[in-house]
C-alpha cells in the first residue's frame, strides 16, 4: 500500500496517529510534549473529524493531575480519550493511571520521554519518567523515530481498543519529538479498516449510565482484594498477542516488519546490544559500519513492547551465536542492582540457552546527553574476555568519580555514503530554528530527497539529506 509522504516531527506524528481514535483530548502542556496537544487543538478548531465523524473535544486542565482525572472520568463515561505529557507531568498522572488500568479502560497516553528533576532540573530527554510508571498496569510501547511514532502509535490505539488494557506509547523527548523526518502517513480510511468497532461498542456499553446503574470505586477488604486484583491476569496475558496481531496487520498493509522485539545486524552475531528508543537508529548505523569495515559480527535487539515484557520473544530475537549481551538503559536508579531494562533482560535469559552468557549493564543519554557511534563501538569493544571488561558502565561522559565510563577511540563517521550534512547556528530569537524547519519541510515535501533534521535548544540546527 502506497502512503503519502510528509515531513514532520515526532510530536506531529503522534498527534496524527492519535487523532482518528480520539473523541476527547484532556491536555496540559509540558515540554517537550506540548506540540502534540497543540496540533490536536488546532485540528479540532478547524473542524477536522475523527473516525466517528466529529472533531475532537479538547479540554485543557489546570495541571497534568487534572488532565489525567479528566481522562479517567471521560473513559468511564464511554468516550475514547487521549492525553499527551512528559516528565513530572506524567508522574502527576500516576494515581489515575492505576485506576484507569485497574478498571480496564482503553486509552493511550503519548509521552515524549523526559528526564525527571533530581539534583537539578533538566527538561531534556531520557526514560526516567516512563520507567516510573512500570507498576501502574499500563502496557508500554516504544518508538525509535518519527516513522515508528506514526505506525506504533496507531498500533497502541488499535491494541487498547481490542484488549482493554491502557497503553503508554513513548518516544524520546527532543531527539524524536522534535526531530523532523520525511515519513509515510496513515490515511484515515486505512486506519478504519483495522479498527474493531464491535469492541468500541462494548466499551460504550460498559460506560456509566443512569439507566444502567453499576457500583464502581468501592473499597475492598483483605478477604477479596487480592483475588479481585489477580482477576485481570488474562487481559495482560492476551496483550502481547493482540499487539503482535496488529503489528502484523500494519506490516501486511505497508510492508514493514514490526515485532515485539526486532533484531538488526549479523545473523551470526557474537555481541548483541538490547536497547529501546532513538539510540537504536544510532546503533543500527554503527553496526552497518563496523560489520562492513572491520569484519565484526554485531547485532541489536530493539525493544518495542516493554510492558508486558515477553521473555520468550526476546530470547527468540537473539541469535544462538551470541556470546555477550549489553543492555543500554536511559535512566539511573541509585542503589539498585541494575537499571530496569537490564534486570528484565537478565530475568528473561535465566534458564535459556543464554543462561551463561555475560550480560553487561550500561547507562547512556541521561538528560539528552548525545550518544554517538564511537560510544556504541566502545560498548561492543567492552568484551567479557578482555582485561578491561566493565560489567556496569556509562557512555557519553568521563566518569572520574567512580570510573564507570568506557573509553572511546576517537570520532567514528558512520553516515552512509552520499549523505549531505549541514549545521546551522543562530542567536536566540533571530529566526534560525524557524527558518531551518521551514527549509527542511520544503526539501522533504517538494523534492524526492529524504530529509532529516534535529534542532538543539541552544539555537543550533542539524540537517541531513
Amino acid at each position: 500500500m502506497a502512503r503519502k509522504m510528509k515531513t514532520m516531527d515526532g510530536n506531529n506524528a503522534a498527534a496524527w496517529a492519535s487523532y482518528p481514535f480520539t473523541e476527547v483530548a484532556a491536555i496540559y502542556p509540558i515540554t517537550p510534549s506540548s506540540v502534540m496537544a497543540e496540533v490536536t487543538d488546532q485540528w479540532s478548531a478547524k473542524g477536522q473529524k475523527n473516525l466517528f465523524g466529529t472533531p475532537v473535544k479538547v479540554a485543557e486542565m489546570q495541571s497534568e493531575a487534572g488532565a489525567s482525572g479528566t481522562v479517567h472520568g471521560s473513559l468511564a463515561a464511554g468516550a475514547l480519550t487521549t492525553t499527551y505529557t512528559a516528565s513530572q507531568g506524567l508522574l502527576l498522572m500516576i494515581p489515575n493511571m492505576y485506576k484507569i488500568a485497574g478498571e480496564l479502560l482503553p486509552c493511550v497516553i503519548h509521552v515524549s520521554a523526559r528526564c525527571v528533576a533530581s539534583h537539578a532540573l533538566n527538561i531534556f530527554g531520557d526514560h526516567s519518567d516512563v520507567y516510573a510508571c512500570r507498576q501502574t498496569g499500563f502496557a508500554m510501547l516504544c518508538s525509535s523515530n518519527p516513522q515508528e511514532v506514526m505506525d506504533l502509535g496507531t498500533v497502541a490505539h488499535l491494541s487498547t481498543i481490542e484488549g482493554r488494557v491502557p497503553f503508554l506509547h513513548f518516544f524520546d523527548g527532543f531527539r524524536t519529538s522534535h526531530e523532523i523526518q520525511k515519513i509515510e502517513t496513515w490515511d484515515i480510511e486505512d486506519v478504519r479498516s483495522m479498527v474493531n468497532f464491535k469492541k468500541i461498542e462494548e466499551f460504550r456499553n460498559r460506560s456509566i449510565n443512569p439507566e444502567h446503574p453499576v457500583l464502581r470505586g468501592t473499597a475492598q477488604n483483605p478477604d477479596i482484594f487480592f483475588q479481585a486484583r489477580e482477576a485481570c491476569n488474562p487481559y495482560y496475558d492476551a496483550i502481547p498477542g493482540i499487539v503482535e496481531d496488529y503489528m502484523n496487520k500494519v506490516n501486511k498493509k505497508i510492508g514493514t516488519d514490526y515485532k515485539l522485539f526486532n533484531y538488526y545486524g549479523a545473523p551470526d552475531a557474537t555481541h548483541v546490544i538490547v536497547a529501546m528508543g532513538s539510540v537504536c537508529d544510532t546503533i543500527e548505523e554503527t553496526i552497518d559500519y563496523l560489520n562492513a569495515t572491520e569484519g565484526t559480527k554485531l547485532g541489536l535487539v530493539k525493544v518495542r513492547l516493554y510492558r508486558p515484557f515477553v521473555a520468550s520473544k526476546l530470547v527468540e530475537a537473539i541469535p544462538n551465536t551470541c556470546e555477550q549481551v549489553s543492555v543500554l538503559d536511559r535512566t539511573k536508579e541509585p542503589g539498585s542492582l541494575g537499571e530496569p531494562l537490564y534486570l528484565d533482560v537478565v530475568a528473561a535469559l535465566k534458564g535459556t540457552q543464554f543462561h551463561d552468557v555475560p550480560v553487561a549493564s550500561g547507562r547512556y543519554g541521561l538528560g539528552s546527553k548525545d550518544t554517538t557511534p564511537d560510544q556504541i563501538k566502545a560498548v561492543y569493544w567492552n568484551a567479557s574476555w578482555k582485561d578491561t571488561f566493565k560489567p556496569r558502565f556509562t557512555i557519553g561522559i568521563e566518569d572520574d568519580v567512580t570510573g564507570l565510563s568506557l573509553k572511546t577511540e576517537g570520532k567514528l563517521n558512520s553516515a552512509p555514503e552520499g549523505t549531505t550534512a549541514c549545521k546551522f547556528w543562530g542567536l536566540g530569537a533571530d529566526g534560525t530554528v524557524g527558518a531551518n524547519k521551514n527549509s527542511i519541510k520544503i526539501i522533504g515535501d517538494h523534492t524526492d530527497l529524504y530529509a532529516q533534521a534535529y534542532f538543539r535548544p541552544l539555537c543550533t540546527g542539524l540537517l541531513r539529506i
